[in-house]
């Protein structure tokens, strides 16, 4: 892995961390958008603009790939280097997690 992509995406955004999270199937924006709002109960909710402003940037740095497009929607699946930064960033956060209940996290 490049040194841009770990400096750009580890930590993570919540917006970058959901979409990876949500193209572990194929999507388009819009259903990534409904997904996360679905998965926290409408307490995050990804503009337009945010989303595929971020889906174009994840698209070039290569942590997903454009599949299809179907009426007008464009379908992204994971990469193999969006897993591996999706399971860093996981790691990551229940690092944090363990730590802030007192626990060792190894």
């Amino acid at each position: 892995m490049d040194e841009h992509i770990r400096k750009v995406y580890v930590p993570m955004t919540e917006t970058a961390f959901y979409i990876l999270l949500c193209l572990q199937k194929q999507n388009h924006g819009y259903g990534i958008t409904a997904m996360v709002e679905t998965m926290t109960n409408g307490q995050i909710h990804i503009a337009p603009g945010t989303m595929y402003g971020t889906l174009a940037k994840m698209e070039k740095d290569g942590l997903i790939r454009l599949i299809k497009e179907e009426n007008k929607r464009r379908i992204y699946t994971i990469t193999s280097l969006g897993s591996t930064i999706l399971d860093m960033e996981i790691r990551r956060i229940h690092r944090l997690y363990q730590n802030s209940k007192g626990e060792i996290a190894l």
